[in-house]
């Protein structure tokens, strides 16, 4: 063993087998730009998926700093996804385990309590339950599997969803609802599960971009894009998941888990390019390309959060933009936010959470007119497409809570994140987690986040962060 650690040499990780490829020692980046999480996250989930020896039975040591093991124990968790339609897999008798046992190593370096072990075993839990919805094909995840999904998720922490379907929703005015999923065979759906503790101080709801398959409808995708549509869930997947593990962790706040579930189809009642649609704001929004569908649903759930749930802070979470892989990249989600205190909490949460994230520009007053519309109040998509194009699509969402809305607004656009290869990767619970971490009851949960902590010594944190040196 002391052998293999002095071979290592981490450019920028390395491993090496031992007692003939019965076990295997890896080490991480020795150091991680500021940009990074400084559990190295997402070389943990490929070291994990690439180095761990063949069995049903096996083990992980991994040797980390106390405040490494939230991110690390997701990251594991994400090298083990559930869904498989693969016909061996379906005719073995035994199942796989697998044991994680952390070494805390640093300054605080006491074992961990088992308050603490339930922590990491929930949110392993929730990352692999977004991860699995989000592999599903539509065949076995339409509406009406998601909405069973959530009262699934309702019954285990003993809430009860509201749910408006169909017609319902465009009696109640959600046109942008009904407008993506009316061609669908399976009918659109609000769902809404609802954690309302007494001495709550204030009002959090997590709005979801639940797509259940994206065709593009009319403006429809071609034979390369559209493979992977099944993850334009991604958002409301994320939001499931997290919701169900922060509400096992214990919440002191009022948290709602807005989900808008469609899927955008091609058929006789599907809208069409130059349509006018009503949103639930009451704005008339334009179509100008129905494969611009996502902020039509979240324009809805935002504001049902906002009018009906009287929320003081609002994130949605979504699979919005291609674009938000050319801007952010494939592994930081792009926040934009009306609040420069939550900008820099996002960017916090991500590196205390490993699911990564770096903000996009906010500024309607420069990007919004790229939705004018001589007909309506806006059209749905921008003239523009080379002009911050993530940013465009996210001040859309925002318009229908109004630019001077004096509440938190956070968009995450996690489009690339959301899986690695053709694997989901459970992306966004992580984050939901952390950031709002200080409202939970969970002490861990209360040291990832980047809310209520100091932050006069975030920058001397951030700086050791960058030269710590990790083993798995």
């Amino acid at each position: 063993m002391s052998a293999a650690l002095g071979a290592l040499n981490p450019n920028p990780t390395d491993s090496c087998p031992l007692y003939l490829n019965y076990a295997a020692v890896a080490a991480l980046p020795s150091r991680v730009s500021r940009h990074n999480s400084p559990s190295s996250a997402h070389f943990v989930s490929r070291l994990v998926r690439s180095c761990l020896p063949g069995g049903n039975n096996r083990c992980i040591v991994m040797v980390c700093e106390r405040s490494d093991v939230f991110a690390s124990s997701c990251a594991i968790a994400r090298a083990f996804p559930i869904f498989s339609r693969r016909s061996a897999s379906s005719r073995r008798a035994e199942k796989k385990q697998v044991t994680v046992e952390f070494l805390i190593v640093g300054q605080d370096s006491s074992p961990l309590d088992a308050a603490e072990l339930e922590c990491l075993s929930n949110v392993a839990d929730g990352v692999r339950l977004a991860a699995r919805i989000v592999d599903t094909p539509c065949n076995e995840m339409n509406t009406d599997h998601f909405l069973e999904e959530i009262k699934a998720v309702g019954n285990e922490v003993g809430i009860t969803p509201v749910i408006i379907r169909g017609e319902e929703l465009k009696q109640r005015g959600f046109g942008g609802i009904y407008g993506v999923g009316k061609a669908a065979e399976h009918p659109p759906a609000l769902a809404v599960l609802s954690h309302t503790p007494d001495g709550a101080t204030q009002t959090i709801a997590w709005v979801g971009k639940g797509i259940v398959y994206d065709t593009g409808g009319l403006s429809i995708k071609g034979k390369t894009t559209m493979p992977g549509m099944k993850r334009d869930c991604g958002g409301a997947a994320a939001i499931l998941g997290a919701f169900k593990a922060t509400i096992k962790q214990g919440f002191k706040d009022n948290l709602h888990a807005v989900f808008c579930l469609a899927e955008n189809s091609v058929g006789p009642s599907a809208t069409r390019p130059d349509d006018i649609h009503t949103m639930y704001s009451g704005k008339t929004v334009e179509i100008n390309n129905t494969d611009a569908e996502g902020r039509l649903v979240l324009a809805d759930g935002v504001v049902y959060a906002s009018k009906d749930l009287s929320a003081d802070i609002i994130l949605d979470m979504a699979t919005l933009t291609g674009a938000q892989g050319i801007s952010t990249g494939k592994y930081h989600a792009a926040v934009m936010t009306n609040s420069e205190q939550w900008e820099y909490a996002c960017v916090r949460a991500g590196r205390s959470s490993g699911d990564l994230a770096h903000p996009l520009v906010y500024c309607p007053e420069l990007h919004f007119s790229e939705f004018t519309s001589a007909m309506a109040d806006m059209k749905n998509s921008v003239a523009d497409r080379e002009n911050a194009q993530s940013s465009c699509a996210g001040l859309f969402i925002g318009s229908h809570l109004g630019f001077d809305w004096p509440g938190v607004w956070v968009h995450v656009d996690i489009a690339s994140p959301v899986h690695a290869g053709e694997r989901a990767t459970g992306f966004g619970v992580a984050l939901l987690m952390a950031l709002f971490g200080q409202a939970s009851d969970d002490s861990m949960l209360n040291q990832v986040s980047p809310l209520g902590a100091p932050s006069s010594t975030s920058e001397d944190q951030m700086e050791r962060d960058c030269k710590r040196r990790r083993l798995v």
